[in-house]
């Protein structure tokens, strides 16, 4: 019996044995930049905000609190709002929201690995993989050779092994959701707090009108 002799392979097996295992670097590099950019966006989203967990709220810079208003099941959201009257009366309001109803902030209620962001990315990083298992795969079944076959084998159960925490978490984890909380979609809440804007609208419209000089109406 002879050993394993690696002039016997030719270069083509040794580019797809190569080639397999770079493309599951590259998938692992897909699922890290996916990671970050994501990490990064809520850092920018949650602007100077913190989240507690113990009191699952939000502390914004102020040194006031936004609690849990509503849950948007479609997009796996809580939406967390401040008291009205507090954040209408910040002296930073104007830097912070428009809104009269209270600043709102959104957290994703799924880990990333469970997320719909990553699951997207995590399919397109497993598919990187697929890809590069085809061509090696593709090369045994020409039999080139049992040091071939060896070399493409290593390098497919190499790749396979690499890849074992891309395909884990794609099944979306079960999040418990506070029993009493409004499930509430994003248009339902664009739609309340447009309702919320008209209403300060109209409040200082008839204030207006109700400060008008005695008189006037009759000069007119």
């Amino acid at each position: 019996m002879t050993g394993f002799s690696a002039s016997a392979v030719a270069v083509e097996v040794w580019l797809a044995a190569g080639y397999c295992v770079a493309l599951v670097g590259l998938a692992h590099v897909i699922d890290a930049l996916a990671r970050r950019a994501a990490s990064v966006s809520e850092g920018g989203m949650a602007g100077g905000f913190v989240y507690h967990k113990d009191h699952d709220a939000w502390q914004c810079p102020q040194d006031q609190w936004l609690w849990p208003q509503s849950f948007d099941a479609q997009n796996r959201v809580m939406r967390y709002r401040g008291t009205p009257s507090v954040c209408n009366a910040c002296p930073v309001k104007d830097s912070c929201t428009a809104s009269g109803s209270g600043r709102e902030i959104q957290r994703a209620v799924d880990s990333w690995p469970a997320s719909e962001a990553a699951r997207f990315h995590r399919g397109i990083a497993c598919a990187v993989v697929v890809l590069g298992l085809v061509w090696p795969l593709g090369i045994a079944l020409t039999s080139p050779g049992p040091d071939a076959l060896l070399v493409l084998a290593v390098a497919v159960v190499v790749a396979l092994l690499l890849s074992v925490p891309l395909w884990s978490h794609l099944r979306r984890n079960r999040v418990f959701i506070p029993e009493g909380m409004v499930h509430r979609s994003l248009d339902d809440a664009v739609a309340e707090r447009e309702a919320a804007a008209a209403a300060v609208v109209r409040r200082r419209s008839s204030y207006r009108s109700d400060r008008r000089e005695p008189g006037s109406e009759a000069a007119q």
